[in-house]
């Protein structure tokens, strides 16, 4: 759902980002912060410093169930930014390219610390 504050004009976020459109793939990106990153990430990629780079990963942090009435309910994920692997210490790395930090990320946050044993690294 896309909620808007009275006040906000039609067409403009939230939080002030612009999606991005990388010109020589078409991959579509939320933030220039996010698109940054993403250059980055993939030069490092090219550099042998991390390996098996990925975008928009989902985790899933709660299975979706049932309530008491018998209604279902949506499983509950996480969607990393970026997920990779260090090629120095051959470990996991999900990644979030942050802006603001909002309440349901922070629980998100925690829950991937809770679940998978995984701290997402911010940048």
């Amino acid at each position: 759902m896309n909620y808007r504050r009275p006040t906000q004009p039609k067409g403009e976020s939230k939080y002030h980002n612009r999606r991005v459109t990388d010109p020589s793939s078409g991959e579509q990106f939320d933030s220039a912060r996010e698109y940054r990153r993403w250059k980055l990430l993939r030069a490092m990629e090219r550099a042998g410093l991390i390996s098996d780079l990925q975008r928009q990963v989902p985790f899933e942090l709660i299975p979706a169930l049932r309530d008491a009435q018998g209604r279902a309910l949506r499983a509950t994920t996480y969607v990393a930014d970026f997920t990779y692997t260090d090629n120095d210490t051959s470990r996991l790395v999900v990644e979030d390219a942050k802006g603001v930090r909002t309440q349901v990320y922070s629980l998100k946050y925690k829950l991937m610390l809770h679940v998978h044993g995984i701290t997402i690294k911010e940048t």
